[in-house]
């Protein structure tokens, strides 16, 4: 009996050792086929994560485009990925080739733990006429109610004065603006999204800010990396509901914003804000199966509206404070330029800006110098696709090295520091658009 069951557990092993090696074969065909990018060469199972540190992507991907050059392969676990860096190589991969490489990977992480099937919303989802009609909607929505529009500038000016008065009440005493930016930030997408603003210390806006901090931070954690590129451990009994405790947090608060539309809902007037827009939009397509409009879809575009402009404007305001704070001729001369076209008895305006270039060329270097996404989002190959001569087959997942293009030094004059004269033409006080500066 004992010989049985020890022949019987050899078996089993042996036949889990074989299928786990044709699942890795089976992932790894996209290598064989001709001109496919060069990469290291990846282990069983794991793929090539041993050999990129997951807490420091873009280090890892700077050291293996010194090997490989500009368009390189990895397997992360069992997913086929390439790698793109370079001005001319990423340029050619998403305006070139934009149609070929315009869909997203396979979220699973997202998709079991927090929003369910996913091939819809904004940010993440699948490239089809779903994408199409939420894309079209949000951005005609938001113009409607204000993208561009003199409403969403009063907001944006009433929201900075009162930024600028937690400021003043400071004192002259050092604090950290953070949590100030983040609230502000917030307030004028909330206004967009909800057609509301949260005092500064309102419970709910404080719970928003939280658990998406959190959020943030949980983001490059060790696990939930792991498990990105390894969603079969998403089955392990209680693990996600510890590693994705403030997702799920952030996702019922958002859920409990949109509840208090339905409800407060006055069809006989005008949408106040996006959300109404879109339930507005879920009442038209009842009974139509083939709409993206739908109760679970608006919980994904306010998500994702939340989560795409809220860490990257704070950010950026951020970085915006502290290279003013290191650069004061670089403050002097804004200011300046402020005083002359603006004044100080009203608020800017967006038609100033065309009278403003150092200020724009200011705006446009705090984001290149940030680089607050150093990889950008995701792409996915729709069709077999070529870039830089090699041959990515479809289904392949793209990863767009966006630093390698902010601080190229064949591109920048000054790639590593702060220099508002690369959006500025020296020929030109009147400045000049990125476009051509970047030839310098």
């Amino acid at each position: 009996m004992g010989l049985l069951t020890e022949n019987t557990l050899t078996s089993v092993a042996l036949a889990v050792a074989i299928f786990l090696l044709l699942v890795d074969l089976m992932h790894r065909r996209s290598r064989w086929a001709a001109r496919y990018p060069p990469g290291p060469i990846p282990l069983p199972g794991v793929g090539n994560m041993l050999q990129v540190d997951i807490k420091n992507m873009p280090y890892s991907f700077r050291e293996l485009r010194r090997r490989f050059g500009d368009v390189f392969s990895l397997q992360l676990a069992w997913t086929p990925t390439v790698v793109i860096s370079g001005l001319e190589a990423v340029r050619e991969a998403l305006v070139v080739r934009g149609e070929d490489t315009a869909d997203r990977p396979p979220s699973p992480v997202e998709e079991y733990v927090v929003f369910g099937p996913r091939s819809q919303g904004v940010v993440l989802a699948r490239y089809g006429p779903a994408w199409r009609e939420q894309r079209r909607f949000s951005v005609s929505t938001m113009r409607n109610f204000g993208l561009g529009k003199k409403s969403l500038e009063q907001w944006v000016t009433e929201e900075a004065a009162c930024l600028c008065a937690v400021f003043a009440a400071q004192e002259g005493r050092p604090f950290d603006p953070k949590a100030h930016l983040n609230k502000a930030v917030t307030n004028v997408i909330s206004c967009l999204t909800h057609g509301r603003r949260f005092e500064y210390d309102d419970p709910t806006l404080l719970k928003i800010l939280e658990t998406v901090e959190t959020g943030l931070m949980d983001s490059s954690n060790f696990m939930r990396q792991v498990l990105t590129v390894a969603p079969i451990f998403l089955r392990i009994p209680g693990l996600t509901d510890k590693v994705f405790a403030a997702q799920k947090t952030l996702m019922d608060l958002l859920d409990r914003l949109v509840t208090e539309h339905r409800e407060t809902r006055d069809r006989t007037q005008p949408p106040r804000d996006l959300t109404d827009a879109f339930l507005d939009e879920v009442q038209k397509a009842k009974g139509n199966p083939e709409s993206s409009f739908t109760d679970d879809n608006l919980r994904l575009v306010v998500a994702d509206l939340f989560g795409a402009g809220m860490v990257t404007t704070t950010i950026t305001l951020a970085w915006a404070l502290l290279l003013m704070l290191l650069h004061p001729e670089v403050q002097r001369r804004v200011q300046k330029e402020i005083d002359e076209v603006i004044g100080q008895g009203r608020a800017p305006e967006m038609a100033d800006q065309a009278r403003m270039p150092y200020t724009t060329a200011v705006v446009h270097e705090v984001q290149r110098f940030g680089d607050i996404v150093p990889l950008g989002l995701p792409h996915m190959t729709l069709r077999d696709t070529e870039v830089q001569g090699f041959l990515i087959p479809k289904g392949t997942t793209i990863i767009t090295n966006l630093s390698s293009v902010l601080k190229d030094e064949t591109v920048w004059k000054k790639p590593f520091r702060f220099h508002p004269e690369h959006f500025l033409d020296a020929q030109d006080p009147s400045g000049c658009p990125p476009q051509r500066c970047m030839a310098r």
